[in-house]
């Protein structure tokens, strides 16, 4: 385990962010009868399923699940979606990472989605990072970090107890 002066949220802390922005999901699409959560694979898309679950339980709008993958180390490399263009052409759309860090993968998820007409785009981070190169925002984000390039946040969602800790 971690120290506590290492650690940024905690499991509780994890769950609460996730309950706030799938509150904050569903007012910006309160009149949508669904709306695309698009996990950027790996922890990304661990946060978009627990968005899902909470959203499906507090609002009547239908959440669907689309995965994400991107090459973080060449996100110039073709992204590729669990879902075709058109089963997200003409809808709200949010797409999910659990850190923003310099903002390079999120600006190419964005891109990507941007080849098809959407209804509305959306941006959501558990943990969002002060220091960015592109010019690319989290619309919902659990914490905002004032962190150095040398750090790295490192978020665990899968066991039984959630964590961001700051490394």
């Amino acid at each position: 385990m971690t120290t506590l002066k290492n650690s940024i949220l905690s499991h509780d802390e994890i769950n609460h962010k996730i309950k706030r922005i799938a509150y904050q999901i569903y007012e910006s699409n309160m009149d949508e009868t669904e709306v695309i959560l698009a996990g950027i694979d790996r922890n990304g898309y661990i946060l978009a399923k627990k968005l899902k679950t909470v959203l499906s339980k507090i609002s009547p709008i239908s959440p669907i699940l689309c995965k994400v993958s991107i090459d973080k180390k060449n996100p110039r490399e073709p992204i590729t979606t669990s879902l075709k263009p058109e089963e997200y052409a003409n809808k709200s759309v949010v797409l999910i990472d659990d850190v923003l860090n310099s903002g390079t993968t999120l600006v190419y998820g964005v891109r990507h989605f941007l080849d098809v007409p959407l209804k509305q785009f959306k941006t959501a981070v558990l943990v969002n990072r002060n220091h960015k190169k592109f010019p690319v925002k989290a619309d919902f984000k659990g914490i905002s970090l004032s962190t150095s390039l040398n750090e790295h946040v490192d978020v665990i969602l899968e066991g039984k107890q959630f964590e961001a800790r700051l490394k």
